[in-house]
C-alpha cells in the first residue's frame, strides 16, 4: 500500500471517532469520504459492494460491527479495513519534547479502564510528563497523535477498538480483566477475550496482566511481543517476582525497582505508595474497595514501565480524583424508622455484571440496598448474584429488560426482598427507586446504584442515569431532614 497521502479513505460512521477521522484524514489523504445512514451530514447513507472496491482502506467507526455490510464487502474485495487505533498508529508524529512519536501506554480490560488510565493520568502528570488521556475516554486518539505538543499517551482501548487493530506497538499494554460482555458485538467469549488480547501485540516493555485472572496472563503468553518485553503480574496480595502488589498496606514494585540484570532484583521492592495515599477514594465504611487498589496498582505498574520514578507514583494517586458515578457519595440520609443514616453510592458506570460485583464486593454483607437493572445487552447474572448475595438487604429493580436478573434473584438470592419498580413512567422511574430503597434500607445500611446493565431503555446514558439517582436522592434528604 502506498502512501496516506495517496490513498482513497471511506470512513464507516459519522459520530465522534468518524467525525475526528475524517477531519484528520482531510489533510493528509488523497480522497475521504464518510458512510453514515444515521447522519444526514456524512457524505454517503449507503454504499454498494462496487464502491466499497473502489477504495484503498475503510475506516471503522467502534459502534460498528465486524459483520456490517461494508466490511463484509470490503473484504471480500480485499479492502483492508482498519480501526481508529490502527490509524492512528500509522499517523504519529514525533512530540517536541523528544523528537520521536509520544509512547503509547495502552489497557483494556471489562472494567475499570477509566478510573486507571485517569489515575495514569495523575501520575504522568506528577512526573512533569505532558500527557493526555485518551482513546475510549476524552480526546480522540487520532487526534492526539498528530499533537506535537505529547510527550506521552495514556489510551484507554475497548474490544471495539482493538478488533480491527494490527499494527500498534505499545510501550507497555494492560488488560486488567475479562469477563463476559459486549457478546452481542463480538459473537463469542473467545472473540471478545481475542479482541482485548490485541492490546499486548509487540508490546516493547511490559505486558501487565491480573494475577488472579488467569486468562489475562494467558493473553499475555498467546502474544507476540517484541523481545525482552516482560510480564508484570499485578495483586492486591502479596507480589511475586517481576510483579506489583500489596504487602502490609503498602504497594510494592518488584518488576521496575532496579534493572533486569542486578542480583539484588528477586529479593527486594520499592515502595511506591500506601493505602493512606488512596483514603480520599475509601466507600461510606471507609476502607477503599479492593478493585480501586488494583486500579491504581496496574496505573502504577504502567508508569514505572515508562519509567516514572516511585515518588511520582505517589503523589500522582495522592491527586487523583476520580470521574462521576463511579462509586460516589451522594449523601447520607436519615434511616426511615430510626437514628442514624443510610449512605446513597452512585456507581451507575458499572454496567455489566462484573463491574457490579465488584462494586458490591466493597460492602459488609447484609448491608446494600441494590438498585439494579436496565438493558442487559443478552447477558446473565447467576455468578454475580450466586457471589454477591451475601452482601445483599435487599433488591430494588428498574428497567424494562429484567427477566434475568429476576431469574438468577430467585435462583441465588431466594430469600432477598426484590421489588420492582414499574417502568411505564420512565421520567419517574429513579424517584420511586430511591424512595423504595429508603424504605427497605436500615440505619448503616448502603443504598447502592450499580446497575449491572446499560442505561439505554430508559436513560440517555449511564451519565443521565447516575445524574437522577443523585437528584432524587437530594430531594429526599430534603424532604426527610424537613421531617416530611
Amino acid at each position: 500500500m502506498g502512501p496516506l497521502t495517496e490513498l482513497a479513505v471511506l470512513v464507516a460512521g459519522h459520530g465522534v471517532t468518524g467525525r475526528a477521522v475524517a477531519s484528520v484524514l482531510r489533510t493528509r489523504a488523497a480522497r475521504v469520504v464518510t458512510l453514515d445512514a444515521g447522519d444526514p451530514e456524512a457524505d454517503l447513507a449507503s454504499i454498494g459492494a462496487e464502491e466499497v472496491a473502489s477504495f484503498d482502506v475503510v475506516v471503522a467507526s467502534p459502534g460498528w460491527r465486524p459483520t456490517s455490510q461494508v466490511f463484509v464487502d470490503a473484504a471480500a474485495a480485499g479492502v483492508p479495513v482498519w480501526s481508529e487505533v490502527e490509524l492512528a498508529w500509522r499517523l504519529r508524529v514525533p512530540s517536541a519534547a523528544t523528537g520521536e512519536p509520544a509512547p503509547w501506554l495502552a489497557l483494556t480490560g471489562t472494567n475499570g479502564k477509566t478510573t486507571t488510565v485517569e489515575m495514569l493520568l495523575s501520575i504522568l502528570e506528577a512526573d512533569g510528563r505532558a500527557a493526555a488521556a485518551v482513546g475510549n475516554v476524552g480526546r480522540p486518539l487520532v487526534e492526539a497523535v498528530v499533537d506535537p505538543s505529547l510527550e506521552v499517551l495514556a489510551i484507554e482501548l475497548s474490544s471495539f477498538q482493538l478488533h480491527f487493530t494490527t499494527s500498534m506497538s505499545p510501550l507497555a499494554g494492560a488488560v486488567l480483566n475479562v469477563a463476559p460482555d459486549h457478546l452481542d458485538w463480538h459473537g463469542t467469549f473467545e472473540e471478545y477475550a481475542a479482541a482485548k488480547g490485541k492490546v499486548y501485540h509487540q508490546a516493547q516493555v511490559a505486558c501487565v496482566y491480573n494475577v488472579e485472572d488467569p486468562l489475562t496472563e494467558q493473553l499475555v503468553r498467546d502474544a507476540d511481543v517484541v523481545e525482552g518485553a516482560r510480564a508484570v503480574g499485578v495483586t492486591v496480595g502479596a507480589p511475586g517476582r517481576s510483579g506489583v502488589g500489596l504487602v502490609e498496606g503498602v504497594l510494592c514494585d518488584r518488576a521496575f525497582h532496579v534493572p533486569a540484570d542486578d542480583p539484588r532484583r528477586h529479593d527486594s521492592a520499592a515502595e511506591l505508595g500506601s493505602l493512606d495515599d488512596l483514603a480520599h477514594l475509601a466507600g461510606p465504611d471507609g476502607a477503599v474497595p479492593s478493585h480501586v487498589v488494583f486500579d491504581a496498582l496496574a496505573a502504577a505498574a504502567l508508569a514505572r514501565a515508562y519509567g516514572v520514578d516511585a515518588g511520582s507514583v505517589r503523589e500522582g494517586l495522592r491527586g487523583f480524583r476520580p470521574g462521576a458515578h463511579r462509586i460516589a457519595t451522594v449523601a447520607q440520609v436519615p434511616a426511615a424508622g430510626g437514628a442514624g443514616t443510610v449512605a446513597f453510592v452512585d456507581d451507575s458506570k458499572a454496567t455489566n455484571a462484573h463491574a457490579a460485583s465488584a462494586s458490591l464486593g466493597g460492602f459488609a454483607p447484609g448491608t446494600v440496598v441494590w438498585v439494579a437493572g436496565g438493558l442487559a445487552k443478552g447477558a446473565t447474572f447467576d455468578e454475580l448474584v450466586r457471589t454477591r448475595s451475601d452482601r445483599l438487604r435487599a433488591v430494588v429493580l428498574i428497567g424494562a429488560d429484567r427477566s434475568a436478573l429476576l431469574d438468577a434473584l430467585g435462583r441465588h438470592a431466594g430469600d432477598v426482598p426484590v421489588v420492582e419498580v414499574d417502568p411505564g413512567d420512565t421520567g419517574t422511574v429513579m424517584q420511586r427507586a430511591v424512595e423504595t430503597a429508603h424504605g427497605l434500607a436500615r440505619p448503616g445500611d448502603t443504598v447502592l446504584l450499580a446497575p449491572a446493565c446499560a442505561s439505554m431503555d430508559q436513560f440517555a446514558s449511564y451519565a443521565a442515569r447516575g445524574d437522577a439517582f443523585a437528584e432524587q436522592t437530594r430531594l429526599l434528604l430534603g424532604r426527610v431532614g424537613d421531617g416530611r
